[in-house]
């Protein structure tokens, strides 16, 4: 039995699970940087990003390794310091919490592991691509959309739970 103060934490594993088994997969069918097309506009592309969002300080010299790994453990340990305070009844924010907490992570494995996150979605329209991503990085934009949506629409928004 889950502890109700836990009951939030397999559905971080899980996504964390997803995001690395699918990274995974991608390591060991893609080769780095060939794009494999899925359909008009989708391309399965392995690609390493030691930077942050879209490659910001990709190119620093190494030092943004760590330092990208404490901002995610900080805001990893602030993110389930927050789940743990919301309101069971936030569902939506709740959520929001989770899936950046399990995308944050996911991606945090990555840095820690091999000193880059492996991202393989490539999205495109003719000459224009957006930055290649992962499953993490997916659940972290969801995440942040439904904190969004639950800061308009849920009772007490942004302040559920705060006493």
């Amino acid at each position: 039995m889950i502890p109700a103060g836990m009951r939030w934490a397999p559905a971080v594993a899980m996504l964390v699970l997803l995001d690395q088994l699918s990274k995974f997969a991608a390591v060991s069918g893609l080769e780095f940087q060939r794009p494999q097309p899925v359909f008009p506009g989708f391309n399965l592309t392995l690609m390493h990003n030691p930077g942050a969002a879209f490659s910001f300080l990709a190119d620093a010299g190494g030092w943004q390794r760590w330092f990208f790994v404490a901002i995610a453990a900080g805001i990893s340990i602030l993110l389930v310091v927050m789940i743990r305070q919301t309101e069971v009844s936030a569902r939506m924010q709740r959520a929001g919490l989770v899936l950046v907490l399990g995308g944050a992570l996911g991606n945090l494995i990555d840095r820690l592991r091999l000193g880059y996150v492996i991202d393989f979605v490539e999205l495109y329209y003719q000459h224009w691509s957006w930055p290649a991503f992962n499953v993490a990085d997916s659940a972290i934009t969801v995440g942040a959309g439904f904190l969004l949506w639950s800061a308009f629409r849920e009772p007490g928004g942004a302040t559920a739970g705060k006493p």
